[in-house]
């Protein structure tokens, strides 16, 4: 019994240190642009701001008197406005999903066809909820600018903006990538990003008295180690935290050399970190070695990434903060089940395939079907 017990310490100490190499969205942190794939996010302590509601398509201010409870019990005043980019498939979608069960209001895009497909089954699963859908693009700035305009005109006010969109350009050697794919990673993650962000903050810096939020997701390549097999997808992913630091340093200190701009609404940026989650872009040509450790390990399902996601969403005062899904707590304590007390994964077999539960709908790589 000693000896087990030592070395169940030892092991746990091995996880505390492997933590470090996991945690925060030190792996890969899939999302998703839709169809366009290669190679296969303390309670508040002040009152919520001032809500505007919908009238016929166009923002109109309402008193704070309630109109009637919207899904989720809250009623259109209390319902925040969000924005997910990359919503029609993924944990994007479970963002919808887990807001829409709150009973905010949420806009979503995407750039895959399956859009008005992810947008209905929503809306059958919330009866009564306030969803809005529209084509989106983020590596055109164009489409970028229509998306934020079509959000501002149904939601009135944008409360939470989450830049969720991304590819990772299929996993393999550098070389081998082709350079078309390079552009389109870079485009999407990180131009796609800035222009978002630019756009959201268009808007949110100018809604008096608010105070918003918009979130960058972070993924592998973040704290700035290696990426093998995921050079394009590091590097911009890698540019995510600075980005938003530096924006969190501009709306707090200004731009030395120049006067500090005071804008209506305050605006709050932060990262948001879904860790590793069971989509299309994870499991694309990864190896029943991978599948094993650390997917087995440290992956989740995208409702329950979001479920534990969007809570802290909703309960960040701050101002450039972390939000994260795989914090080292989190990491030690799941290496610690499967390596000292031996748990097995819920998801994945002693083979590296995928465990495919009954009354599940998967696709040929084990992704499941989310609607």
């Amino acid at each position: 019994r000693r000896t087990a017990s030592m070395l169940r310490a030892v092991l746990l100490l091995a996880a505390v240190s492997a933590a470090a190499a996991f945690s925060p969205a030190s792996f890969l942190a899939p999302t998703s642009r839709g169809a366009t794939q290669f190679g296969g996010r303390a309670a508040f302590t002040s009152a919520p701001p001032a809500r505007v509601a919908l009238a016929t398509g166009h923002a109109q201010q309402r008193s704070l008197r309630p109109v009637g409870a919207a899904a989720g019990g809250l009623t259109m005043e209390q319902a925040f406005g969000i924005v997910i980019t990359g919503a029609a498939a993924g944990v994007g979608f479970a963002y919808a999903d887990e807001f829409l069960s709150r009973g905010h209001k949420v806009v979503i895009g995407d750039v895959s066809p399956k859009l008005s497909e992810a947008a209905a089954a929503l809306r059958e699963k919330h009866a009564g909820a306030v969803l809005f859908e529209t084509k989106l693009d983020v590596a055109d700035r164009g489409s970028v600018e229509a998306f934020a305009d079509f959000a501002k005109s149904n939601l009135g006010q944008v409360d939470y903006w989450i830049n969720n969109a991304g590819i990772n350009g299929g996993r393999r050697s550098f070389l081998e990538v082709p350079i078309e794919q390079v552009e389109a990673v870079v485009r999407v993650n990180l131009l796609g990003a800035l222009f978002c962000t630019q756009y959201a903050m268009k808007i949110m810096t100018q809604q008096a008295g608010v105070t918003s939020h918009l979130f960058n997701t972070v993924g592998s390549g973040v704290k700035g180690g290696g990426t093998p097999g995921y050079v394009c997808y590091g590097a911009t992913k890698r540019g995510q935290p600075q980005m938003t630091s530096s924006l969190a340093d501009e709306l707090t200190k200004g731009v030395q050399g120049y006067d500090k701009v005071k804008y209506p609404g305050d605006v709050k940026v932060h990262t948001l970190s879904p860790g590793m989650v069971f989509t299309q872009l994870l499991l694309d040509d990864s190896t029943p070695e991978l599948r094993k450790f650390p997917f087995g390990v440290l992956a989740a399902q995208p409702e329950e990434v979001a479920a534990d996601l969007v809570p802290k969403i909703l309960a960040n005062p701050g101002q450039g903060k972390s939000v994260e899904f795989l914090t080292t707590d989190k990491v030690v304590f799941k290496l610690f089940e499967r390596f000292a007390l031996g748990k097995k994964s819920e998801y994945i077999d002693d083979d590296g395939n995928v465990i495919r539960k009954p009354g599940a709908q998967y696709n040929a790589i084990g992704v499941r079907a989310l609607f």
